[in-house]
């Protein structure tokens, strides 16, 4: 099989049907006088000669990211023949249309499909055309649906009013689990809607509200999503990348978190977080004992907050697994006080360091961690190389998101180091 079209198996039971799915697509686009798109009667071949496909669930993947292939994107026609050959297809149980070329014309069909369809358990529409009349359908289907788990509608430009839709949906809907909303130009009045609406949804498991357009300084949407936090006991993983937080931001959520006893993925990346308000984290992190994933990738927290975070992993938590700073503006004195830590602190396994300033020392300090194998070359984004008798670090292409925009063509990455998330420390099949 070619691994540009290879389909991902998932171990759930389904009914005995046998696939015959590239035939129905062929003459449903006879019946419907639509072209046929080479690119999804291939990728609907594969499916039909997958193995034990009558007993375990599919994922089709259709990507229109495809460079391996020739990849004939699908259109709002496309997606109509294949919504209306895929109402019989329970054994389908995920559908991959990302970076494709669909509108809210097509998704007319999809959310047609989400209330007709009773397998469906993953749905990725990232980086569409989908506006907000798109988001409008898509979270009034889903009002419905019982079956969906994950949601990723990631880069679609809804806007908050198509925001205020997916709010509106949360009241509503106790199945999805995930549901992924970053780059989606949300703004301050969804993301308050979505924190208030969270104190009462026992469901959602893991959300990403990253880069929302916000106007103010007074971070308000913080302060609300702070406040859910201390009532919410089933949400997981939060990515609150590109949200403007600073001081007043970092100490609510903070203040929050010492009475959540459930997250476990705290994502801050690119925010303005500096090393005064790191110590708000640092005392969170000597008595929090759910956290296990904390990324400060791109903020300033310089060596006094490398050391305040080091202190606190040294002395205090044995919670935390993963952590980020990378590009933090941290010097030789932070990082090596974060590499004495992990000496003393068995369960920080994972560690991304890369795009701060190194020495010598820190060279030395990471590289004598990996040598001695108390780091694991897969776990972190560094690499240590000697030129003359001196020590340096390579970058390796590793972190904690490095496969949140784009996957391989073979398929999902089972190395949690590469891809971690929350596959680190996993809540489900689709998280």
């Amino acid at each position: 099989m070619n691994p540009a079209y290879r389909i991902s198996i998932k171990s759930r039971h389904v009914m005995s049907v046998p696939p015959d799915l590239r035939q129905q697509y062929l003459q449903t686009c006879q019946n419907l006088s639509q072209p046929e798109n080479h690119f999804v009667a291939r990728v609907l071949q594969e499916a039909d000669k997958s193995d034990n496909v009558q007993a375990k669930g599919i994922t089709l993947k259709i990507a229109g990211n495809n460079r391996l292939v020739p990849v004939q994107r699908v259109t709002d026609e496309d997606v109509q023949v294949l919504a209306s050959v895929l109402c019989t297809a329970v054994f389908v149980t995920g559908l991959d249309l990302r970076y494709n070329i669909l509108t809210d014309v097509g998704v007319r069909h999809v959310a047609t499909f989400l209330q007709e369809n009773s397998t469906l358990r993953y749905l990725n529409l990232m980086f569409n055309d989908i506006g907000t009349s798109g988001a409008e359908l898509i979270a009034n289907a889903l009002h419905s649906n019982e079956t969906l788990l994950h949601l990723r509608m990631t880069g679609n430009k809804i806007g908050n009013k198509g925001g205020m839709y997916f709010a509106s949906m949360l009241q509503v809907n106790c199945t999805l689990e995930k549901l992924d909303l970053g780059d989606c130009d949300l703004g301050t009045q969804c993301l308050i809607a979505i924190a208030s609406v969270l104190t009462q949804n026992k469901a959602v498991k893991a959300i990403n509200l990253n880069r929302p357009l916000l106007y103010s300084q007074e971070e308000e949407t913080t302060v609300h999503i702070a406040l859910m936090l201390k009532n919410n006991s089933s949400l997981v993983e939060l990515h609150l990348c590109k949200h403007e937080i600073r001081s007043l931001g970092v100490k609510r959520l903070c203040e929050a978190l010492y009475e959540n006893c459930s997250l476990r993925y705290l994502d801050l990346s690119c925010n303005k977080i500096t090393r005064d308000d790191v110590k708000f984290l640092g005392e969170l992190l000597k008595q929090n004992q759910t956290l296990e994933i904390l990324d400060l990738n791109s903020n300033r927290i310089e060596d006094d907050g490398a050391i305040y975070l080091s202190e606190a992993l040294a002395l205090y938590n044995r919670t935390l697994k993963a952590l980020s700073v990378v590009s933090n503006n941290i010097r030789g004195k932070g990082l090596v006080a974060l590499s004495q830590s992990m000496k003393i602190n068995m369960e920080l396994s994972y560690i991304y360091i890369w795009g701060n300033n190194f020495d010598e020392a820190v060279s030395t300090a990471f590289s004598e961690l990996i040598q001695a194998g108390r780091l694991k070359p897969n776990c972190t984004d560094v690499e240590p190389y000697e030129v003359d008798g001196h020590v340096h670090l390579a970058e390796l292409s590793h972190g904690l998101k490095k496969h949140y925009y784009w996957t391989p063509s073979y398929g999902e990455v089972n190395n949690t180091a590469a891809n971690a998330s929350l596959a680190i420390a996993a809540v489900s099949e689709y998280l």
